[in-house]
């Protein structure tokens, strides 16, 4: 299998194409996903999202106005204030209207702009909202799609080995949790 800055060397001699986000994403406005009544419930079926570091901020019945995403259909959220944004493949409503949904603009590998953008190195410092004005006019490299798609491969990779590394850390902290306990019980019982 071919290195991928070989391959990158090989495809791209003269260097990468740099492409604005603009001209990758189309943002919608999020006013018709809103919900109207914010008594979640865990027991409901739609998640109601913020772009920001809570995420799902809980789950509501509301039946009207729900944004249809999926696997072959996903969206980006972000969150125009924060700039922190989200991939999101399932169908869901917003919380408010300080958001932007990022989907794909022409041919192009959708999760390798997702990818990109997490390497985009931005802190707000003024409470306004950042994608049209200042955001999507950033740059990032865009190689050829098989380059993207190769990249977007690998860093999955990395993301689903480092979710099942912290399954089986969270698995092993039970695991000592319950043997601590038991052994410094049974020796409660144990006199001299």
């Amino acid at each position: 299998m071919e290195n991928i800055f070989n391959m990158i060397e090989r495809v791209c001699p003269d260097g990468v194409e740099q492409k604005r986000l603009e001209d990758c994403l189309d943002y919608e406005q999020p006013t018709k996903y809103i919900v109207k009544n914010t008594n979640y419930n865990d027991s409901y079926k739609t998640p109601v999202l913020t772009a920001g570091q809570s995420f799902i901020l809980g789950y509501t019945d509301e039946t009207d106005g729900i944004y249809k995403a999926d696997k072959e259909n996903p969206v980006i959220i972000f969150d125009d204030f924060t700039t922190s944004f989200h991939w999101v493949d399932f169908d869901f409503k917003v919380k408010s209207s300080a958001m932007k949904m990022l989907k794909p603009k022409n041919n192009i590998c959708f999760r390798y702009i997702f990818h990109a953008m997490k390497c985009i190195k931005f802190e707000p410092s003024a409470h306004k909202r950042y994608w049209i004005s200042l955001y999507s006019k950033f740059e990032i490299p865009y190689p050829p799609i098989e380059i993207q798609e190769k990249i977007v491969n690998m860093l999955d990779n990395f993301i689903e080995l480092s979710e099942l590394l912290k399954r089986e850390s969270e698995l092993r902290q039970k695991q000592y949790d319950y043997y601590r306990e038991k052994i410094y019980s049974n020796l409660k019982g144990v006199k001299k």
